[in-house]
């Protein structure tokens, strides 16, 4: 039997409001290494002593960690806009 996949639109990138920032009721991504964007910064979901966190840097290269609930208010998207 062979299952067969098609294209949607549906999707995370469906989601997107016009300006690029993801809806705030959209879940942001749980799946580890998943990259998601804000204030023009890359975060990376890892493992952080048995929670996870967003990391990526700051203006100055500093190492920054963020909650989902600080990515929420701050606002994301799945691309960098």
């Amino acid at each position: 039997m062979t299952i067969g996949t098609s294209a949607s639109t549906s999707g995370p990138a469906a989601e997107e409001r016009a300006d690029g920032e993801c809806d705030e009721r959209e879940p942001l991504p749980t799946a580890p290494s998943s990259v998601v964007w804000s204030g023009g910064h890359a975060y990376v979901l890892e493992g952080v002593g048995g929670r996870s966190m967003w990391a990526g840097v700051d203006d100055r290269g500093r190492p920054r960690f963020l909650t989902d609930a600080d990515l929420r208010r701050r606002g994301w998207s799945h691309t960098r806009a």
